[in-house]
C-alpha cells in the first residue's frame, strides 16, 4: 500500500472517534472504505457545507473528487486545503496529479491553458518533495512523468533551436527524477524504460 493510501486510511480511522464527526461525515468514511467515492463526495459536500474550512473534510473530499475523475473540483478543494494547512503534502501531490491529468486529456488538445497545467503540476510535485523530503520515490516518479509529458507537448511545436533546447532540458529533468527513483529502487523496469524513452526523444531533437 502506498503512502497516500495509508494517509487516507489513517485519517478515516482516527476521525471515526473524533468529537466533531457528523452523520454525513461518518457515511462518507464508510463509503470511502468501500471504494464508493461518488457517495463519499455527496456526503462530504454536505459535511463541507456544515463545517467549512475543516482540513480533514477537505482532504477527504479532494481525494474523493480525484478518485471520481472530477479533477477541476479536486484542484479547487486541495487549493482550499492548502490555504488552511499549507504543509499538507498530500494536497500538493494530488493537486499535481489532477493538473497533469487535465493537461494530458485529449479533450484539452486545443486548450491554450494546457501549458499552465503542466507547469503548475511540476510546481506542486516540487513543493511536495520540499515538504516530504527526498526519499519518496512516488514523488520523483510523478514529477519525472510531468516533465516528460510537458516536454512531449512542447516538442510538437519546437522548430527553432532554442525551442528544441528547452525541450531537451525538460527531458533531462525527467531523466534526473527517474534516476533518483532508480537510486532507491534499481530494478524498476518501468522507470528504466522511461529513461530510455526520454533519451530517444532527446536524440530525435538534435
Amino acid at each position: 500500500m502506498n503512502y497516500f493510501k495509508q494517509v487516507i486510511l489513517g485519517l478515516i480511522i482516527l476521525s471515526s472517534t473524533s468529537s466533531f464527526a457528523q452523520n454525513n461525515y461518518e457515511r462518507s468514511m464508510q463509503a470511502m472504505i468501500k471504494g464508493d467515492y461518488r457517495t463519499a463526495v455527496t456526503q462530504l459536500e454536505k459535511a463541507d457545507t456544515k463545517t467549512p474550512d475543516n482540513a480533514k473534510i477537505l482532504q477527504m473530499l479532494g481525494y474523493s473528487y480525484f478518485q471520481n475523475g472530477q479533477y477541476e473540483k479536486c484542484i479547487e478543494t486541495y487549493s482550499r486545503l492548502i490555504t488552511v494547512k499549507p504543509t499538507e503534502v498530500s494536497a500538493y501531490y494530488y493537486r499535481g496529479k489532477a493538473r497533469l491529468n487535465i493537461a494530458n486529456d485529449p479533450k484539452e488538445s486545443l486548450n491554450s491553458m494546457r501549458e499552465n497545467f503542466y507547469t503548475a503540476s511540476i510546481k506542486d510535485f516540487t513543493k511536495a518533495i520540499e515538504i516530504n523530503g527526498e526519499e519518496d520515490t512516488q514523488m520523483f516518479q510523478n514529477r519525472g512523468l510531468a516533465y516528460k509529458d510537458y516536454a512531449i507537448f512542447r516538442s510538437y511545436k519546437a522548430k527553432k533551436k532554442d525551442e528544441k533546447t528547452a525541450c531537451v532540458a525538460l527531458f533531462n529533468n525527467s531523466i534526473s527524477d527517474f534516476q533518483r527513483v532508480l537510486t532507491m529502487q534499481p530494478l524498476r523496469k518501468d522507470i528504466i524504460d522511461w529513461v530510455a524513452y526520454d533519451k530517444a526523444q532527446i536524440a530525435s531533437l538534435k
